[in-house]
């Protein structure tokens, strides 16, 4: 018998199978750098998607337009995104959520500085749906890869904490492009936010880890329109759907037309003081990230209707003359708005059964198609009915999505 001498070496043990990837855990390297390049791909997106909504008083009269149509260099951005999102899905499944969001940022960064300085409206608007077309890879993608990502038990979290940062950047976008463009015009304003966008997309490219958990999927035209439909029949995917687009077109429309009450009579504000206003978006940097947690607790029905309720209310406290009643009235509204979407988004991710990535492609179809139709729609009601119309018009479609949530049976286990 031989027998291994003392200057023998053992042979080395064989692997044992590698662990199925959870996620990363909380607390872990990994997890940090994912939400903090989770937040600045919010920042950057939705800093350069929603900047004009400080400016639009200066576009409409600098371009010599109609409310609704300087509102269109909102809603044409937010149609990019909506019709690409499904596409962005597609190349997402084949080179993984990272690589797509990097292209996707990265594009709209290029065109973020050029867009602002189109010599024409209709330019301006052709340009602004690009850019939106390229930040279509960015939301949708996100919550896959946060759920591809990051250990379950806290995905509603993070996705709260992406929302957040959506907050963060859309109140940076709109003040930053206000306050510069009463000083430059608004062009520059434009310009400068796109600079900011920039710097947080190469943070993005610079953190976000190596993806771990993506699985090329490859899923030919045909197999993902099958998973789309798929999705289409989940009644309680649909009422998810349903409640971002409502949410979001009530949000969207307060923000485009506030400017132009506040800088008429009776209040007479600057732009820049105008642009003060977004700060109620503190509100849903606290409320997004609130809201994730309360669902663990209250459960993701109740928060998603309460918060529903909340917008309602908010919108009709702005009916009074008062400047601070309208403020509270907006501070409401917003707040109710990042915690109703948080739990939305964060949902859908949870629900779907099949085809994740194509689920939530489909709500940010819903919420930003809504975003630019309503955005619109809010146009005609302030031409028609001034401010009283515009708030009656966001306290039906943000009452309607609570009522949708509760006589859900779909998700009345939730």
């Amino acid at each position: 018998m031989t027998t291994l001498g003392a200057g023998t070496a053992a042979a080395p043990a064989l692997p044992g199978p590698r662990a199925p990837w959870t996620g990363h855990r909380k607390g872990s390297q990994g997890y940090r750098r994912t939400v903090v390049a989770l937040v600045c791909a919010g920042v950057a997106t939705f800093a350069q998607l929603y900047s004009p909504q400080g400016i639009l008083p200066a576009v409409a009269a600098d371009l010599g337009v109609s409310a609704p149509t300087a509102s269109l260099t909102v809603s044409a951005a937010t149609l990019g995104l909506a019709l690409a999102v499904l596409p962005w899905s597609v190349v997402a499944d084949r080179v993984g959520r990272v690589r797509a969001m990097r292209a996707a940022l990265v594009a709209a960064s290029a065109l973020g500085v050029l867009v602002p300085f189109a010599p024409t409206t209709e330019l301006l608007v052709a340009g602004r749906f690009l850019a939106g077309a390229a930040l279509g890879g960015v939301p949708a993608l996100a919550v896959t890869l946060l759920h591809e990502e990051i250990r379950a038990a806290h995905t509603a979290v993070v996705a709260g904490l992406f929302v957040g940062g959506a907050s963060v950047g859309g109140l940076a976008g709109r003040v930053l492009a206000a306050s510069v463009g009463e000083v430059a015009g608004w062009r520059v304003g434009l310009a400068v936010v796109s600079g900011l966008c920039a710097v947080a997309a190469v943070v993005f490219v610079v953190l976000v880890p190596r993806a771990r958990g993506f699985v090329p999927g490859g899923a030919s035209l045909r197999e993902v329109g099958a998973l789309v439909v798929a999705n289409l029949r989940d009644r309680g995917l649909l009422v998810l759907y349903a409640n971002g687009a409502l949410v979001i077109g009530g949000f969207v429309t307060t923000y485009n037309y506030l400017g132009f009450r506040l800088e008429a009579p009776p209040y007479l504000l600057s732009p820049a003081v105008t642009s003060l206003v977004f700060f109620a978006y503190l509100g849903g940097t606290v409320s997004s990230r609130l809201a994730g947690s309360l669902t663990l607790r209250w459960g993701r029905r109740r928060v998603l209707a309460v918060a529903g309720g909340a917008m309602g209310a908010g919108a009709l406290l702005t009916l009074a003359p008062q400047i601070l009643v309208v403020l509270l009235g907006l501070v409401v509204l917003t707040a109710a708005f990042f915690g109703a979407h948080a739990v939305a988004s964060g949902w859908v991710g949870h629900r779907a059964v099949v085809g994740r990535a194509q689920a939530t492609s489909l709500y940010n179809v819903f919420y930003y198609a809504a975003s630019s139709l309503l955005g619109w729609l809010g146009g005609v009601a302030w031409v028609q009915a001034g401010w009283t119309g515009v708030a009656l018009f966001v306290a039906a479609a943000t009452l309607a999505a609570p009522l949708l949530t509760l006589g859900s049976r779909s998700l009345r286990s939730a």
